[in-house]
């Protein structure tokens, strides 16, 4: 006998679907925008390049343009356009950290080559709607 004396139900009890994990949906959202900057022509050299230690940054991925300008891509993905959208997420804060991890990237090259920031947003339920933004800010 079950709870309050009656007979549990009989066949298996299938849990709800699991959602996402905000780490999985970013993972997705990177994944989409990495091959978009392919298809355009740009290719990978790094991808969730670290600086060390706290408080440093984090470049979710290196591209290299077909001009031979290195790219540095922030990518954002939201639900909905609510609160200005995944655009409008990329803060000074933000910005501020991208440009250090940056600055630490290009210290272990010899000669920097020309350099942008570029915001790759993924926005709406999968697979969402890409929007590249083509220098999205400056390093100053």
């Amino acid at each position: 006998m079950g709870i309050l004396g009656k007979k549990p139900a009989s066949g298996t009890v299938t849990p709800p679907a699991a959602r996402p994990t905000t780490r999985a949906l970013g993972a997705a959202a990177e994944q989409r925008a990495l091959q978009h900057l392919q298809a355009a022509g740009l290719r990978l050299l790094e991808r969730n390049y670290r600086t060390p230690g706290r408080g440093g940054g984090e470049i979710d991925l290196i591209m290299r343009a077909p001009d031979g300008t290195l790219v540095f891509v922030e990518v954002r993905q939201r639900r909905s356009s609510a609160h200005g959208g995944a655009a409008a997420s990329v803060g000074a804060v933000k910005r501020s950290r991208l440009v250090f991890a940056a600055r630490h990237y290009l210290m272990r090259l010899r000669t920097p080559p020309p350099c942008r920031f570029d915001v790759v947003t993924v926005e709406g339920e999968a697979p969402g709607t890409v929007q590249w933004l083509k220098a999205a800010f400056d390093a100053g």
